[in-house]
């Protein structure tokens, strides 16, 4: 059963992509192909198929060779958010990219997160815990232990009501991470000015007032952040006799 969910998303596609080199020296990272498909086009199949009519991509490393490739898509409407003259970190891309968004709530997607689905699709969880009177960000999360990826102390605690707790140091260990999908209120960033910044403060005011909340996903998860990772994803992939 497909639930009701935004009809909109923000994939943020304009990173340089250096932990991927060399694939990202002649082409960007949104367009590294894992299991025969452009990292690109993985997420916005995975949007699709949740109810997405729209989505507003940011472009910089190599913009004309994302533009003519997302040019080919028909199955959704794509707009750019162009960020040749700047990167606009994770909380300006999406400030910048605020009237191709609109006011209701968003998808907001990293181009490098893949996964194989559990048994409730990824998105499908994410929809349905969305509660906008409660919360203005809901982050998709995977338990440490779940994925390929987890690197490090960050991540997040989660209460009962599933509020969540960002933290970065090594003790105790976080248990979940963001995979780097979330539902947003475009209007938590109202206040913000334009240029660079990163959406993390953002989260940590959420965090103080409560409306920052997470749920898990029963998927696993592939972080494909450098070659290495994109190897073990296509080897989990084929493991598993399937797509992601």
């Amino acid at each position: 059963m497909i639930l009701p969910g935004p009809k909109t998303a923000m994939v943020l596609a304009a990173g340089l992509g250096t932990r991927m080199r060399p694939l990202t020296d002649t082409i960007p990272k949104a367009l590294v192909p894992v299991a025969g498909k452009p990292l690109i086009d993985h997420v916005l199949d995975r949007l699709r198929d949740a109810g997405v009519e729209r989505a507003v991509v940011n472009v910089h490393h190599f913009a004309d060779q994302m533009e003519a490739h997302l040019a080919n898509r028909r199955d959704l409407e794509v707009l750019i958010s162009d960020e040749r003259a700047e990167l606009l970190d994770s909380g300006g891309g999406i400030r910048h990219a605020a009237d191709k968004l609109g006011r209701d709530p968003v998808y907001i997607a990293n181009i490098d997160s893949l996964w194989t689905e559990g048994a409730t699709p990824a998105l499908e969880a994410l929809k349905g815990a969305w509660d906008p009177a409660a919360m203005d960000i809901l982050l998709l999360l995977v338990k440490r232990g779940q994925g390929i990826g987890f690197e490090g102390p960050q991540g997040f605690f989660r209460d009962d009501a599933g509020r969540l707790t960002h933290s970065t140091a090594p003790e105790p260990p976080t248990p979940f991470a963001n995979i780097g999908f979330a539902i947003l209120k475009p209007e938590v960033l109202d206040d913000q000015p334009a240029g660079a910044f990163s959406i993390i403060p953002v989260w940590h005011r959420l965090q103080r007032q409560g409306r920052l909340h997470g749920v898990p996903m029963d998927a696993f998860w592939m972080h494909v952040g450098d070659p290495a990772a994109r190897d073990a994803a296509e080897a989990r992939i084929a493991g598993t006799g399937g797509a992601p």
